[in-house]
């Protein structure tokens, strides 16, 4: 291998470091107008200073340092980043249509197909979507009907819960079972057990292909369109992401709950008060609400302190847009990072803190805040989030007039890990709790 001598190494790290230069300066001339960002490598981009497991913890960093619209490279992939309230803002409402489309991604392809409504694109995304928030509506979205089928499931989670004993017990998966089935009863008409065999696999294959397309309302729809959106596999895709979204960000939203309540036991004993003054010892129903200012702050402020999805789903442009002076063009990756929403310094008093005040004001009463985005915004926001929070207050308020929640034994409140897990949607960290019934 005689071509290895000095002169040629020499040779070849000249050329390698003069390569890397052009890249970087073919990366900034070709983008005129473009957010600014950190200067990629060639093939992995700005991977190698990625934290790969929260990846949102490194663009966070990055905004300090390029401003609230910023781009990064992963791999092959120009990405523009939006972060704060303001940027995030004027992207999803005052542009929304602008950004209102998901990018091409070969992870979320494989899994979607492109079909459904989560990951879909263009008119499939739209005639998708409106057929959802009929569908859901129609199953009693928002009204008395789901409404009684989620006191039903509380009344089985109490029982549940009750069987321990107070003894130790984790509940990441009763939690899911119970969210699960309020989606369940309005997919299939009907609630598992919650050792059901059958719903087990449910819970762990969130894709799994249940028979939507025999109810009578999608036979319907086929003869109402001629547009050729209403086939099998979407409405199996359409089914998934309904079961999966459904289930996994309530419930985990809810073992937040359960776990700040053990680590701030006076905030729960102040819900637990409300709950007593306002409901006794009746079931809570929605309307009981507005009469509990204290116990809807609490249930604000751990959706924002959690932020179970920090990321945002990706977006993507569908035209050319201007946004904050840059110039962005159609078809762009964008990421509306969530996190920096629901933390923004300038929103909030004490971003990094649980503080139920954030969402009182000075006489107790409940204050609704703009950049309360845990369901995002525009276009895109969540489809079930008037499903998902009339859940979780009717959940976490039936939950706390029937238990004192305490860690397990020999774990004090100091120990408990606020450190949230790893992925799309982050719960947090597995842990062991005691439901302490009330006398």
């Amino acid at each position: 291998m005689d071509w290895l001598d000095p002169i040629s190494i020499l040779f070849l790290s000249v050329f390698t470091t003069v390569f890397l230069f052009k890249m970087g300066s073919l990366w900034n001339s070709s983008n005129k107008g473009f957010p600014p960002g950190p200067r990629p490598l060639p093939f992995i981009g700005n991977l190698h200073i990625m934290d790969l497991k929260r990846p949102h913890t490194t663009m966070l960093k990055l905004s300090k340092v390029y401003g609230p619209v910023f781009s990064i490279q992963m791999g092959l992939q120009k990405i523009v980043v939006l972060t704060g309230y303001e940027t995030v803002k004027e992207a999803l409402v005052t542009q929304a249509d602008g950004f209102a489309e998901r990018p091409i991604i070969p992870m979320f392809e494989d899994i979607g197909k492109g079909f459904g409504v989560i990951f879909s694109h263009g008119e499939n995304w739209k005639v998708m979507r409106r057929f959802t928030l009929t569908t859901l509506r129609d199953y009693g979205m928002g009204k008395r009907t789901i409404e009684d089928k989620i006191v039903e499931e509380c009344s089985f989670l109490i029982k549940k819960l009750e069987s321990y004993e107070g003894k130790p017990v984790e509940t990441t998966r009763i939690m899911n079972a119970a969210t699960a089935n309020i989606i369940v009863s309005i997919l299939l008409d009907k609630r598992y057990e919650y050792e059901d065999s059958t719903f087990l696999r449910l819970l762990q294959m969130a894709n799994e292909n249940i028979r939507l397309a025999g109810t009578p309302s999608v036979m319907e729809e086929k003869k109402n369109k001629t547009n050729g959106y209403f086939h099998t596999e979407n409405l199996k895709s359409l089914v998934a992401n309904l079961f999966a979204a459904g289930m996994d960000t309530t419930a985990s939203t809810l073992l937040w709950g359960l776990l700040l309540m053990m680590k701030y036991p006076e905030i729960q004993r102040k819900v637990q008060e409300e709950i007593r003054t306002v409901v006794g010892s009746s079931q809570p129903r929605t309307e009981h609400r507005t009469k509990m200012p204290y116990t809807d702050a609490v249930i604000h402020e751990l959706q924002r302190f959690a932020s179970i999805v920090p990321a945002n789903l990706p977006h993507a442009t569908t035209v050319d847009v201007t946004l904050k002076g840059y110039f962005i063009p159609k078809g762009t990756h964008v990421l509306p990072l969530l996190i920096s929403v629901l933390k923004d310094e300038t929103q909030w008093e004490k971003p990094y803190k649980f503080y139920p005040e954030h969402f009182l004001d000075s006489e107790g009463k409940f204050v609704k805040r703009d950049a309360f985005m845990p369901f995002s915004a525009g276009r895109r926001i969540c489809a079930g989030e008037t499903l998902a929070k009339m859940e979780l207050f009717l959940f976490f308020t039936s939950l706390l007039q029937r238990f004192t929640f305490q860690p397990a034994p020999g774990i004090s409140k100091e120990d408990l890990d606020l450190t949230p897990a790893i992925g799309i949607v982050t719960p947090p960290v597995s842990f062991k709790l005691c439901a302490l019934p009330h006398s």
